[in-house]
């Protein structure tokens, strides 16, 4: 090889570099997002790798539910979602199993991966419910922001805390879990033991709750694909039985500390729009719709309600796709 075409390769090398330096990361972009995009309501992709377009956005208010944590603007998901919890925490309120439920996040406007905080939560069908009754008073929007998260385990154990679970947190689990809508349940290891223990006969929906780390102060909750989202990309079956058996792991190894001396798992680099589903950078470039029916040009974000104190706005450009190699 020439040194001319040598130094040729290094440079297009370099140009490569520096355009995917400048690249904007996937959670950049639907981070920065603060309306739904005006489209038909549907997810695209996976759980953990997709978007949602024509999201519905849950109430802060309801007469049995209140959003918690409301600047970080995660309360939007698929119409059916925000049916499901609306439905969810009247019919509980209703039998007396549950005063209301404090809703943490569901998604972001137009889904998408997340600034921190989770991995899911990407196609608007997970939300998280806290493991602890609404309270009789009404949070102010200050309040939700430093309402403290509470644990039903003992502390220092997995265990769960009979101090403070009672059957009712079976029974709203459980209620969840019966929604023919509803995929599955994530629970901490802990809570699933107690499920188990204290269920009855009528097990079959136990199925649905699985045990996963962390999920000690909320569970969480997701759903099937929807209709009218040919591109969501569905999980695996949950199979069959209670799940109660296959618990040993989750104590045994899973929850145990990392042996001294080991690697740390190594960073994954971050998600890309290129990375995702096509049709995401469709719902990303999309026209905004707002609660008022309004629809303003692709691009331009709402503003956030005065009263909250939202992260600053990002005007993030829409990368065009790279040719390939």
């Amino acid at each position: 090889m020439t040194r001319t075409a040598a130094g040729a390769l290094l440079a297009a090398a370099l140009l490569a570099c520096t355009v995917a330096a400048a690249e904007p990361t996937a959670k950049e972009i639907f981070g920065s997002q603060r309306a739904a995009a005006a489209m038909p309501s549907a997810s695209f992709g996976f759980y953990s790798k997709g978007c949602l377009a024509g999201a519905a956005q849950l109430p802060a208010d309801g007469p049995t539910w209140q959003a918690m944590r409301m600047s970080r603007d995660r309360r939007y998901g698929h119409p059916n979602t925000v049916a499901f919890l609306e439905r969810l925490s009247r019919e509980a309120a209703a039998r007396g199993v549950w005063p209301g439920l404090l809703v943490g996040d569901i998604s972001q406007a137009r889904g998408g991966p997340m600034p921190s905080g989770h991995a899911s939560h990407q196609i608007g069908l997970d939300a998280d419910i806290w493991l602890r009754p609404m309270p009789a008073g009404r949070l102010t929007p200050a309040e939700r922001e430093d309402y403290p998260f509470r644990s039903v385990l003992k502390p220092g154990t997995f265990e769960v805390d009979d101090r403070i679970w009672s059957s009712n947190y079976r029974d709203l689990i459980r209620m969840a879990a019966e929604d023919p809508k509803v995929q599955r349940i994530f629970v901490h290891p802990g809570i699933k033991k107690k499920l188990c223990e204290t269920t009855g006969r009528e097990r079959a929906w136990l199925n649905k709750v699985r045990p996963f780390y962390g999920h000690h102060e909320h569970f969480h909750v997701r759903l099937f694909c929807q209709p009218g989202s040919p591109g969501c990309t569905e999980q695996r079956s949950t199979g069959s039985g209670d799940g109660c058996g296959e618990l040993d792991w989750w104590f045994d190894v899973a929850l145990q500390p990392p042996k001294p001396g080991g690697k740390p798992p190594k960073p994954k680099p971050p998600m890309m729009l290129a990375d995702m589903p096509d049709a995401c950078r469709q719902v990303a470039g999309a026209p905004a719709i707002f609660d008022g029916g309004g629809v303003i040009a692709a691009g331009v974000s709402a503003p956030p309600p005065a009263a909250l104190s939202y992260a600053p706005q990002v005007r993030v450009p829409i990368p065009t796709n790279r040719p390939s190699r």
